[in-house]
């Protein structure tokens, strides 16, 4: 039961990174956190596939560069 609760886990995590890339790389953080949990987020934070950047309006999530 444990591999396929961290199989739903990787999914929601790919799922979320393929959002960010067809909004065109970033999108405002604000508006994916009723969409995806903040662990989900925080995944793609440690493996430094995203970061985010601060506006000065708010955050955006945004594909890192080096990926």
């Amino acid at each position: 039961m444990a591999k396929e609760t961290n199989n739903d886990f990787e999914r929601r995590a790919n799922h979320l990174l393929r959002s960010i890339r067809l909004c065109g790389g970033c999108v405002p953080l604000h508006r994916l956190q009723f969409q995806f949990s903040d662990s989900v987020i925080q995944t793609l934070l440690d493996r430094e596939l995203v970061q985010v950047q601060n506006t000065g309006c708010g955050f955006l999530l945004e594909i890192a560069e080096d990926f």
